[in-house]
């Protein structure tokens, strides 16, 4: 047996060139990451629902040897909004929810207890951030933030608290009228989507996106165990922006509550395997979360007077053919940036273990190079 599983092995190892493996992107992964101030960096390139290039260069943790790995695990901030509103599509097809439905539908019991102005917002204008959700500055402000970490119960009772605090206020803006980036938004959109289905957002997600894609890394909140390396952690960046390694664990991540708007994770492969179903989604292809053609263009179109759709940046680039699709996500210790374009039948992943500027241009450097080899040959 042990033979014959050697043999096999062996003829995996020299089929793999045939049968067409990744290109190794690690030289100019390398080459970025030494212009700039981050721990590791991966890239996943997809063509025609194939992963085409891929790789992976750096360290797990500042200041320890243990190499970043292809399969490792990594925080996706709020990318994890557009997988949100992917699971409220789903919901809607299925007649769980309505896009219009306000939160005075979903909440009949807590509606007197609202600010009037909230119980007409509708599931729609919060997933496109215009809903007049409040911005984190105005938490912070209102003290709802320091409260919302030292809510007590699950996640869902801490989105739960959340929601009556802030309905009992008014907006920040008048709903409908303009854009306001809002995590509060997603955490709200994700109460309505836990009360019409009796299910925690975190099991929802779960059984109706991950599972059906295949995604087994996926998860919540920082990877890892503190006890040891065993996966690429978050960074601080110091005042000398000196990289300080952040262990899993609650500093290691935002509060649990907010997982709607941000507290994913997830391997590189794993990543790939939402964006390509994005990706076929939009051209009209089948892919294995069953959604109809036109789900897929409502979450890839732009609400009025915007240019985010639900849960992406929407944008129009002559390498793309016409429209990408953007978005990125932080925690403040993690960057994941996404760049999809649907008319060219592509997407590219980047990904570090910390967040700010140098995760940014990092990043932007990558995407720039990948789309200069892959579509403007």
């Amino acid at each position: 047996m042990k033979r014959l599983g050697c043999l096999f092995a062996l003829v995996v190892a020299t089929c793999l060139p045939l049968l067409g493996a990744p290109a190794d992107l690690g030289p100019m992964l390398g080459e970025v990451q030494g212009h700039h101030n981050v721990p590791a960096l991966a890239c996943a390139v997809v063509r025609s629902n194939v992963i085409v290039a891929e790789g992976v260069v750096g360290v797990r943790q500042a200041g320890d040897p243990t190499p970043a790995e292809l399969g490792d695990l990594w925080h996706h901030g709020s990318n994890t909004k557009s997988m949100t509103a992917t699971l409220a599509a789903l919901l809607v097809e299925e007649g769980k929810i309505a896009w219009t439905n306000t939160l005075a539908d979903v909440f009949p019991a807590d509606a007197a207890k609202m600010d009037p102005t909230w119980r007409g917002v509708t599931l729609e204008l919060l997933l496109g951030h215009r809903g007049g959700a409040p911005d984190q500055d105005w938490l912070v402000q209102q003290g709802l933030w320091a409260k919302f970490w030292d809510a007590p119960g699950s996640p869902n009772d801490q989105r739960r608290w959340l929601r009556e605090a802030v309905t009992a206020l008014p907006p920040q803006n008048k709903p409908g009228t303009k854009f306001v980036y809002s995590n509060t938004g997603y955490i709200l959109a994700g109460t309505m989507l836990e009360a019409r289905t009796g299910k925690p957002w975190e099991q929802l997600i779960t059984e109706r996106l991950f599972r059906p894609l295949g995604m087994r890394t996926a998860g919540f909140g920082a990877p890892g165990t503190a006890a040891k390396v065993d996966q690429p952690r978050g960074h601080n960046l110091g005042l000398l922006k000196n990289l300080k390694p952040v262990a899993p664990g609650p500093q290691g991540d935002n509060p649990p509550g907010l997982g709607p708007a941000g507290t994913v994770h997830c391997s590189l492969d794993d990543l790939a395997k939402y964006v390509m179903a994005h990706v076929n989604g939009e051209l009209g292809r089948d892919t294995p979360l069953k959604l109809r053609p036109e789900s897929w263009h409502k979450l890839h179109t732009a609400l009025a007077g915007q240019d985010y759709a639900l849960g992406w940046n929407v944008t129009q680039r002559g390498w793309a053919g016409g429209t990408a699709l953007n978005h990125t996500g932080s925690n403040t210790m993690w960057f994941s940036n996404m760049w999809l374009a649907p008319n060219r039948d592509f997407a590219v992943i980047i990904l570090t273990n910390v967040g700010g500027d140098d995760a940014f241009k990092a990043t932007d450097e990558v995407a720039s190079k990948v789309i200069g080899q892959y579509l403007e040959k």
